[in-house]
């Protein structure tokens, strides 16, 4: 009783002290402060003094976008006008927004300084109800500041419009069809202001659907903000205590494992799909996704998925729902190019399980008879079935792999990771199926005398025998994979003497994969994702791929 006591106190401690800021979001208050030119400020006074007067206030910031965007007309080049316009398109989406206004229903009428006043209306950004205005708050980007562990370098176009990012809570999930993601709705979207005569309306643009807009007769750079939606969605909520909880506490989220699109559905765009590794989530990705999506010919030809899972199962079990979730895809879009997978750390791992054919020969390490002459329960051979027996995944085109533990990890054995392990116990909530399973296995394949199913951290252990299995088990031929590893600098041997060179977590001897296109080792610890250096290998390996 002291132990278990003992350890629910640890985990609780873990808990509280994984409680990081991946993000924090400041607004910046004055609005002078985001004006770049003098007479950006002067507006600013000038509308300061109306504030009582929202109408009158956009009517002000309407004449200046109406002089900017005449300027731009007579020169598109004009890159002072072309900021004056932005600006002043930024703060009427503010103040509709702020002031609960509702052009959409009914034209604003909004005083002038130069003549009759303006008639301000909107376009919805999204047909469908759900997605109306009136649900959504619309911040421009200009207005915001990012902290944080998983805030990456500002990652933005320059060009015409005004970046806003739409929010909305408890967006219902059926609303944004299968793979839509989570309720909380953060997305990206350029805000421009098209003037006809006395008329003009807010119009709103995807940056990952076009990367061109058109004002009066002239085309333009849209301008866009990546880092701002997938960073104030993670300021929105405290992921890390959630990640913690996923990996301490698995058999609470049995059923989470999910597949999501971050961005609609495209055919003509390659899926790229990222996994995450032991006690993390798809947050770690998000620096990653806004590096990439500044890049013109990476958003023009790929879009971006998240799995995620609870780091605390076996992960085979977390590739077993992946495969039924990708077949689920196909089904659901059969148009979709191949997907590139790109997997860190225990991610790398389940992306090694989707490129291989498994025949009976993972079974058989654990088994001594076939599926079907074993007395097992329903909910037991379809958990065991699926997890031991499976095939490469179709329509999957290139993977990197970055900073695998296929071969496991000295660590997972060591005081902590044996503690970790107890922490984690049984993965699943069946314990009556987790008892039925491991009274069939073969008695040399009860790891340590365990009377349980091995867990998260169990399956680290470079002893265990579905790694060493599924190690013997050649890649599926044909795909092309890369490998990106790190070093912490230290340097070391290859192998398995010591010292070995090692991103301070997994050692290379662990990490290698033999026959990859290309192999980079960077400066780094174990997130290598997230050094300059990876993300550029990243980058690299999908610009190779569009050849």
């Amino acid at each position: 009783m002291k132990s278990f006591s003992f350890a629910s106190s640890l985990a609780m401690i873990l808990l509280l002290a994984g409680c990081v800021q991946y993000s924090s979001v400041q607004k910046r208050g004055r609005t002078a402060d985001l004006a770049t030119t003098a007479e950006q400020r002067t507006l600013v006074a000038s509308q300061k003094r109306l504030k009582d007067n929202p109408l009158a206030q956009i009517g002000g910031y309407l004449d200046a976008a109406n002089a900017a965007r005449i300027r731009l007309a007579a020169n598109p080049t004009d890159v002072l006008a072309q900021s004056d316009y932005n600006f002043s398109v930024a703060r009427i989406v503010e103040i509709v927004s702020n002031k609960e206004l509702t052009p959409w229903e009914q034209p604003l009428l909004c005083p002038s300084a130069t003549g009759k006043p303006w008639k301000l209306g909107l376009i919805p950004p999204d047909p469908r109800p759900q997605f109306h205005p009136s649900k959504l708050d619309f911040t421009p980007t200009d207005r915001l500041v990012f902290h944080g562990k998983l805030v990456g370098q500002k990652a933005t176009t320059t060009g015409l419009g005004a970046p806003v990012v739409a929010s909305g809570k408890n967006v219902d999930p059926a609303s944004t069809g299968e793979f839509g993601g989570k309720k909380d709705l953060f997305y990206g979207l350029t805000a421009t202001i098209r003037f006809s005569g006395r008329r003009c309306e807010i119009v709103f643009s995807d940056p990952l659907k076009a990367q061109t807009l058109k004002l009066d007769s002239h085309s333009y750079p849209m301008a866009a903000d990546f880092q701002a939606p997938l960073a104030m969605s993670l300021a929105s909520f405290n992921v890390r205590r959630l990640e913690l909880k996923e990996m301490f506490k698995p058999e609470l989220y049995e059923t989470s494992a999910s597949l999501a699109r971050l961005e609609p559905y495209n055919p003509k765009k390659i899926p790229v799909l990222f996994i995450h590794g032991l006690s993390n989530s798809p947050a770690t990705f998000n620096p990653v996704i806004e590096s990439l999506r500044s890049d013109p010919e990476i958003r023009r030809n790929y879009q971006f998925w998240v799995f995620s899972y609870a780091s605390g199962l076996p992960y085979p079990m977390s590739a077993a729902v992946l495969r039924y979730q990708l077949n689920k895809m196909r089904r659901l879009y059969p148009d979709h190019k191949d997907i590139v997978v790109i997997g860190h750390s225990m991610g790398g791992m389940i992306t090694r399980l989707l490129l291989t054919d498994s025949g009976n020969k993972i079974w058989d390490t654990f088994f001594a008879k076939p599926p079907e002459e074993i007395p097992f329960s329903d909910a037991a051979r379809k958990l065991i079935t699926r997890t031991l027996i499976f095939d490469a995944q179709p329509h999957i085109s290139r993977a990197l792999f970055m900073s695998p533990s296929n071969r496991g990890s000295d660590m997972a054995t060591d005081f902590f990771g044996r503690l970790g392990s107890m922490l984690v116990g049984n993965p699943i909530s069946q314990n009556e199926v987790s008892k039925e399973l491991y009274s069939h296995i073969r008695p040399e394949a009860r790891a340590h005398g365990r009377h349980r199913l091995p867990n998260g951290i169990d399956m680290l252990d470079p002893d265990n025998l579905f790694l060493n299995t599924v190690n013997s088990i050649p890649l599926k031929a044909g795909i092309p994979f890369h490998s990106l590893l790190g070093d912490r600098g230290k340097g070391g041997h290859l192998d398995h003497t010591k010292p070995s060179s090692s991103d301070g977590i997994v050692p290379y001897w662990s990490s290698h994969t033999a026959g990859a296109e290309s192999e980079r080792i960077i400066p780094s610890g174990h997130w290598t994702h997230l050094h300059p250096l990876g993300m550029a290998e990243i980058r690299r390996v999908l610009l190779e791929h569009l050849k």
